[in-house]
């Protein structure tokens, strides 16, 4: 996973008065536990908004005080009206230690079935995995270039190796729906194969 870093200045007060003044000053109050310490900070608005508003996710090396913190994004709180980050919170991550984040999905290839007419739905666009922070991918890429329409990518259909993901086995990331106008020639593609199958035997 790819990594970045992100420059805090120290939260001497972690009050709400304080935390108003932090906002109106373009910043976001944040805090990063883990270690069984926490450590309050805030940081440039228009810095975090790179960080959340992407389909990445990021390693976040968290420098405060001359100290890097190695963490990763565990929440994030919007104003209700405004949709402006107003707090985030951060996990230190421990090299030894499985940590639980979501994951964008990536689907790659060309679906038969888009290309007879279907539509591809994505159902999941990040699962939920299970891993050390070393094991962390930028992405699960999902292939589709053999999904035909009716057909389904499934969480069990997934390799992931090191990764323990934690949705539903039986839970669909991915599929292709019949569309009006969709000529589904894949049951006549099957009917064709197994008819020469047919003749072959036939024939020997």
């Amino acid at each position: 996973m790819k990594e970045v870093s992100l420059s805090g200045s120290l939260r001497s007060n972690v009050g709400k008065k304080d935390a108003k003044q932090i906002r109106n000053a373009g910043q976001v109050p944040c805090v990063v536990y883990g270690t069984g310490s926490q450590t309050h900070f805030s940081v440039s608005h228009v810095d975090m908004e790179k960080l959340i508003y992407t389909p990445n996710v990021y390693i976040i090396n968290v420098e405060v005080e001359g100290k890097t913190i190695k963490s990763i994004i565990q929440d994030i709180q919007f104003h209700p009206v405004t949709d402006k980050i107003i707090h985030v919170d951060f996990i230190e991550l421990q090299d030894d230690k499985k940590i639980k984040v979501n994951i964008p999905v990536n689907l790659v290839g060309r679906a038969p079935g888009v290309l007879n007419g279907g539509k591809l739905q994505q159902i999941f666009r990040r699962l939920k995995v299970y891993a050390l922070p070393g094991d962390l991918p930028d992405s699960i890429e999902v292939d589709i270039s053999k999904l035909r329409i009716g057909q389904a990518i499934r969480v069990r259909d997934v390799n992931t190796d090191e990764l323990n993901i934690q949705n539903a086995a039986s839970a669909v990331i991915c599929s292709v729906k019949m569309a009006r106008g969709a000529v589904n020639t894949d049951e006549e593609e099957d009917e064709a194969e197994e008819a020469t199958e047919a003749a072959e035997g036939a024939e020997g």
